[in-house]
């Protein structure tokens, strides 16, 4: 099973984070809000900019969470068709090539969900077997791609795509002044990717998904997730997340290397979710990585944000298009999210 392509797609509503700051602060001060504290966690998150589903005059206009899903389902469909579009472009393949959609979102509901309705608006062959998957946030880019090869190991012949579409804009609680929410009104952004993924009997020379492996810790439900009420999606986001990172990130990557005959020194590329910097600064001293290893990684933070799924998807974008590995080398794709959970997937270049 190969990985053929990726390609994404961002809003083009694009604001710095100073903008965005503005923006938040206006609203918050009305409150009383100590205004000095949101500027120190959104400085904290190192991220420069972010992609938003509107622009950002628009948002004053949602008053209900059904407003906002709304938009998000429109959206949804507009990013996610220029994703799938742009992924088999790149694949050399056309819709019809397409036998099974693998949709992963977690900041929007609908029904019929968003492959159903990309079914219509791309002409996908009726036949095309859609899998819609909800609520594992952040890991979903990793799972979509293991979920995906695991698709094409049963039909070798045929062609899966994954599409990912987050639009963390559109869950923000503006009544809620809780830290991790205001951490979030500074760290997410929106955005989608979609990735191509053949069985053994098609060409690409894209990565090799070697395996994967799905970890699941008991009793952490707690860690991450939303609490869902009438006012939509409420962030939950446990100040523990680097420190479930350390404690179990090594030993998982260890014993599913070691399954292989292999160590961390044999992987050549590191394609990482990016969480946020102490995550990512967990990540590094967890598996002990060398200087520069999470490099891809950090820029995308940096210039999106957190896309949730959708970003280790464009890290692999990144890295298939301009840092790509030498060929035969080995890679880890890796991602963690709500359950608490981490997904990881070998892949050889």
């Amino acid at each position: 099973m190969n990985i053929a392509s990726v390609g994404s797609a961002l809003p083009p509503h694009f604001y710095d984070q100073e903008t965005l700051l503005a923006a938040l602060r206006a609203n918050w001060t009305q409150r009383h809000h100590n205004v000095d504290r949101l500027e120190a966690l959104h400085r904290n998150v190192l991220v420069g900019g972010r992609h938003l589903a509107l622009p950002i005059e628009e948002y004053d206009n949602l008053k209900t969470w059904g407003d906002s899903n709304d938009a998000w389902t429109r959206v949804a469909q507009d990013v996610g068709e220029t994703a799938i579009l742009r992924a088999l472009e790149k694949a050399g393949l056309g819709v019809d090539d397409v036998d099974a959609l693998i949709f992963v979102t977690v900041t929007g509901v609908a029904t019929p969900s968003i492959d159903a309705r990309l079914m219509n608006r791309l002409h996908l062959p009726p036949r095309v077997k859609r899998m819609p998957i909800f609520g594992l946030g952040c890991v979903a880019g990793a799972a979509g791609i293991a979920r995906a090869a695991d698709y094409v190991r049963a039909y070798p012949d045929q062609v899966a795509v994954l599409l990912s579409v987050e639009l963390c804009s559109l869950t923000l609680q503006r009544q809620d002044l809780s830290i991790p929410n205001l951490i979030a009104s500074g760290l997410f952004g929106d955005g989608a990717a979609a990735a191509v993924v053949v069985g053994a009997e098609r060409r690409a020379d894209g990565p090799q998904v070697i395996d994967s492996r799905s970890i699941f810790y008991p009793d952490s439900e707690e860690v991450m997730g939303w609490d869902i009420s009438e006012s939509g999606f409420k962030i939950v986001l446990s100040a523990g997340v680097p420190e479930v990172v350390k404690h179990y990130l090594g030993r998982d990557v260890d014993a599913f290397l070691d399954d292989h005959g292999l160590s961390r020194s044999d992987i050549r590329s590191w394609v990482s979710h990016p969480g946020g910097p102490k995550v990512l600064t967990a990540m590094e001293e967890a598996l002990e990585l060398p200087d520069g290893a999470l490099d891809v990684t950090w820029n995308s933070l940096r210039s999106v944000g957190n896309l949730s799924s959708t970003s280790v998807l464009m890290v692999l974008e990144d890295t298939m298009s301009d840092h790509r590995p030498e060929p035969g080398s080995l890679g880890l794709m890796l991602a963690m999210g709500p359950g608490f959970c981490s997904e990881l997937v070998l892949l050889r270049w």
